[in-house]
């Protein structure tokens, strides 16, 4: 394996911490049994945290961060892949432990990959991401009411942080699903939007942040939350009876005051999505929902793409709140 290729590399020497675009020689590529050309990234929260300073993850320096992947492979040691094959990587904490999506190649173990289905492009992948794997995830969790725990259909959805990369994707996704899904958000200009995405309703997040009460109406027959927090608290005390919460995320804070009367009075659970480290064979089967529940005409309307120079200009409006929608790396731009 000889050649050069182009990483975002993160370095860190007591308090100085640096994020460069290098020109990297393929053989500091060292762990995992298939050699990947990365075609896109995106940019998820925990990557905007990793680039900001390590965020506690990255254990090793110098590091190559991004937290997903496609591409198509270059090399494999192994029989389960073969070189030209279309493969998607989401977490398995690779761009923490494990060289990460921002570089133009990335060797990866076999275990974390897997093929692209047929029905979307590697750039599409990418749209979805991270994010949008969780998303999917969220979704199922919240319809398991009816197909798990054998109770009444899902029909009204809460969605917190709804036009962020997360949460919008659930809109749609819950939408898709049958839900009447109503999305929570502080941007009161992006209406429209969460309309498209299939929304019947929308809340400003000021609706969910006062002291919550042990039991509030009950309102949601589940909720996808990717704030935490006060938001997250009053969704549980909002739930109906059997319903689930999928909690996501921390963008709000990491935070939950609640008391167990929810959980013990109407059956409410609190499932935590964990999409990191998913099994293989969870996330082949995520994935294979793909063309059933994903619009991509209308997701391609609020997708930034950006080169990997651009990406250290870009992290820091993710952490201000300030991005909509999702921004995708094509590494080859």
């Amino acid at each position: 394996m000889t050649g050069t290729f182009k990483a975002l590399v993160l370095n860190k020497s007591g308090e100085d911490f640096t994020r460069e675009i290098k020109n990297l020689d393929k053989s500091i590529l060292k762990h995992g049994d298939v050699l990947v050309k990365v075609d896109f990234s995106s940019l998820n929260f925990k990557d905007a945290l990793i680039l900001k300073n390590g965020a506690g993850l990255v254990k090793e320096f110098p590091h190559i961060p991004g937290i997903d992947l496609s591409g198509a492979v270059t090399e494999s040691a192994t029989s389960e892949f073969k070189i030209g094959d279309k493969v998607i990587l989401t977490g398995c904490r690779v761009g923490e432990i494990y060289f990460g999506g921002y570089s133009q190649f990335a060797r990866i173990n076999k275990d974390f990959l897997i093929k692209k289905p047929e029905g979307f492009s590697t750039r599409e992948a990418m749209i979805l991401g991270t994010a949008g794997f969780t998303s999917l995830l969220c979704a199922f969790a919240v319809k398991a009411r009816e197909e798990l725990l054998l109770g009444e259909k899902v029909n009204n959805v809460l969605v917190t942080g709804a036009t962020g990369g997360v949460g919008s994707i659930a809109v749609m996704v819950l939408s898709k699903l049958g839900c009447n899904v109503t999305a929570v958000t502080g941007k009161k200009d992006q209406s429209a939007y969460l309309k498209e995405l299939g929304a019947k309703n929308i809340i400003d997040r000021k609706e969910l942040e006062n002291e919550p009460r042990p039991l509030g109406k009950g309102l949601w027959d589940g909720v996808v939350d990717t704030v935490g927090g006060v938001i997250l608290a009053n969704a549980i005390s909002n739930t109906k009876h059997s319903g689930i919460v999928a909690a996501c995320g921390n963008t709000n804070n990491n935070k939950l005051n609640t008391s167990v009367i929810p959980f013990i009075l109407r059956g409410i659970k609190l499932w935590g999505i964990d999409s990191v480290m998913a099994s293989k064979k969870r996330r082949e089967f995520v994935w294979s929902q793909v063309t059933k529940l994903i619009d991509f005409n209308i997701l391609n309307k609020r997708i930034k793409e950006i080169c990997l120079e651009e990406l250290i200009d870009e992290y820091p409006k993710m952490l201000k709140g300030k991005i909509s929608g999702r921004i995708i790396i094509n590494l080859n731009k």
